[in-house]
């Protein structure tokens, strides 16, 4: 077995790995549109194992983007191998490590279902940091919202409210494991020009004249057909335990609703129980988990 860095040369062969193994994984940067535009360079390092014919039998690639770099850390596109070796898993591990350089730790998700990724995890010293969980709502009625009086919701403005998303998003996951990292202006444009937005998806939660919420329905698919992704869903703390979350979350199902989705799906964390509350009473039902593991690096 011989394991290289990837070469544009072999983009399409690793693409196509990818592709085959992403239900065995957490596929969350395995998506057709994100493999579609894939080049390994300083943001994506990524090395494969071959075997004698020149087959990829493994691979292991790392995102260090611009947001990740800023918490000090790096996630796990893909690290997966068809040969049940900890020593050729350490040997991929060791390999990326080279590229993180000022980072804290890595991370990968993997489904609850894929105990043998875990235990092999484990062997490498990963820990697991925190769980998280895909809902799903199916097509049903969805109750009206109903906000207290001096609250109102209203669309996103794109070029205009980048800095009020980022203010709103930011507080109210100040203290949210995984989501501590600030987003930025940039990054909110940035979800405006992508594949999976939605105009009049992004809406915004005012008290009077003060942003209080936000949150966010973007294209998906799942279970290989369409589906409403809800999320960000955020709220300003001193704002939390009022019932504006819940009524928030009606807004952006009416929205799906409204452009022809039959169901939603959203990601929460495990230990906030609240939100994981609020889901089930609205309709949402758990299809899945995932575990998050890290491994530290020295700083």
């Amino acid at each position: 077995m011989k394991i290289e860095a990837l070469k544009s040369a072999r983009v399409k062969d690793f693409v196509v790995y990818c592709k085959k193994h992403r239900k065995e994984v957490d596929d969350s940067f395995l998506y057709d549109e994100h493999l579609k535009r894939f080049e390994p360079d300083s943001e994506n390092p990524t090395y494969i194992v071959t075997d004698q014919q020149g087959e990829i039998r493994a691979a292991a690639s790392l995102i260090i983007d611009e947001y990740n770099r800023r918490g000090k850390r790096a996630r796990f596109r893909i690290f997966h191998s068809e040969i049940n070796d900890q020593k050729l898993h350490y040997q991929l591990l060791e390999s990326l490590i080279k590229h993180t350089g000022g980072l804290y730790k890595v991370f990968i998700f993997i489904p609850l279902a894929n105990k043998p990724l875990a235990e092999m995890m484990e062997k490498l010293d990963f820990k697991v940091e925190r769980y998280a969980f895909l809902l799903v709502r199916e097509d049903m009625d969805i109750p009206e919202v109903r906000l207290p009086e001096d609250y109102f919701i209203r669309n996103f403005v794109p070029n205009k409210d980048e800095e009020i998303w980022c203010e709103v998003r930011n507080a109210g996951f100040a203290t949210l494991k995984g989501n501590e990292t600030p987003v930025t202006p940039e990054m909110v444009a940035k979800m405006v020009s992508s594949s999976d937005y939605l105009e009049g998806g992004m809406i915004l939660l005012f008290h009077k004249e003060k942003p209080v919420g936000v949150v966010r329905g973007a294209a998906d698919e799942y279970e290989d057909a369409p589906i409403m992704n809800i999320g960000p869903l955020a709220i300003l703390p001193e704002y939390q335990g009022k019932g504006l979350g819940r009524q928030l979350l009606r807004a952006s199902l009416h929205f799906a609703k409204e452009s022809s989705y039959k169901r939603t799906i959203l990601s929460v964390n495990g230990e906030n129980e609240r939100a994981q509350a609020l889901y089930v009473q609205e309709g949402f039902k758990q299809v899945e988990g995932v575990s998050c593991y890290q491994f530290q690096l020295e700083k």
